[in-house]
């Protein structure tokens, strides 16, 4: 089994059909095809090599890991790279690839390459809702542009999920803070820039796909024009995940200068305390190891001396202290 799926949408009409039929469905009239690639293999390069006719450097694109989101304008299609996040450990964010080839009769979504920790189902969860959604009869695209569309509005809807995950991370963590938790200032710097990170990451993904999503629209020749609309929604909607981000991301850094603040506040007043015993205590320390290398020689101990001696401790420590006062040390 190469778990490549095949769906003709004919009308109201879903069927599913091997990939061999492909060639067959293409003749059709008024019929919208779907493949769904889990993975690019040797039959989906066969597919999109000798039957799509896919330039190419489309080829290329849908067999290796690109990071970087695209769009590829050719002749008779158009190939657009997106990303769609899912969480790792340790804040790492894993870019889940969705490539999406938009021809005058059909869609190729093809997923990954995938990292090997990733479920293949966490993969397809976009393109297997869309499918479960025209399959149920509560989505019927019309043309290909409609039913990128779906797809990539399926992408957006999970950036908003993974925003809003994030954002419950970020409100515990501003309520910890506001609390006046301190703990350990390593571990809980590491989860507020773990936070941010991932916004980072989710605003990255939104700020590029509109991008490319834009240049798909500035070519109005190239789109129907009942699908322009379409268009200019989802690039639309990667610019509202961009400024979702953009915003939480604001919020969680007033939440880290807060902690941070807080944090220097305590070390910078620890540092003058200290700094106030090192002042007091110095000229001590200095004066007793003076006077008893070079005066305390004698078998007994003169009384007098030794009174004078701590008086003038005494004084220099009463002096030092007031000086610090009106300092504001202490």
């Amino acid at each position: 089994m190469s778990g490549i799926r095949v769906l003709s949408l004919t009308g109201g009409t879903v069927e599913s059909h091997p990939l061999e039929e492909v060639a067959d469905l293409l003749e059709r009239d008024d019929t919208l095809v779907w493949v769904d690639v889990p993975e690019c293999s040797d039959e989906a390069v066969t597919l999109l090599t000798d039957v799509l006719e896919c330039h190419p450097l489309a080829v290329r694109d849908c067999m290796q890991r690109n990071r970087v989101p695209r769009v590829r304008i050719y002749p008779h299609q158009q190939l657009l790279i997106l990303h769609g996040p899912e969480r790792g450990p340790s804040g790492h964010v894993h870019y889940l690839e969705l490539d999406q080839i938009i021809g005058e009769k059909y869609v190729v979504t093809v997923h990954g390459p995938i990292n090997p920790t990733v479920p293949l189902e966490v993969a397809l969860r976009e393109t297997d809702g869309v499918r479960k959604r025209i399959e149920a009869g509560r989505l019927q695209p019309d043309s290909p542009y409609e039913l990128s569309y779906a797809i990539t509005s399926a992408l957006t809807h999970r950036l908003e999920s993974f925003i809003e995950d994030l954002t419950r991370d970020v409100w515990e963590l501003e309520r910890r803070v506001t609390g006046g938790h301190m703990g350990n200032p390593e571990e809980f710097l590491e989860e507020l820039f773990e936070a941010r990170h991932g916004l980072l990451a989710v605003r990255t993904m939104g700020a590029l796909g509109a991008e490319v999503l834009g240049r798909i629209a500035a070519l109005e020749a190239r789109i129907p024009v009942d699908d322009r609309p379409l268009v200019a929604d989802a690039t639309d909607q990667m610019n509202r995940i961009r400024n979702l981000a953009d915003g939480e991301r604001e919020y969680l850094q007033g939440v880290i200068e807060f902690y941070r603040a807080r944090a220097e506040t305590k070390m910078t007043v620890a540092a003058e305390r200290l700094a106030v015993i090192a002042v007091v205590t110095l000229p001590i320390t200095a004066l007793s190891s003076i006077y008893g290398m070079n005066i305390i020689v004698n078998g007994t101990t003169h009384v007098t001396q030794l009174i004078v001696v701590l008086t003038i401790m005494a004084v220099m420590s009463a002096l030092l202290l007031a000086w610090a006062k009106r300092r504001g040390w202490w």
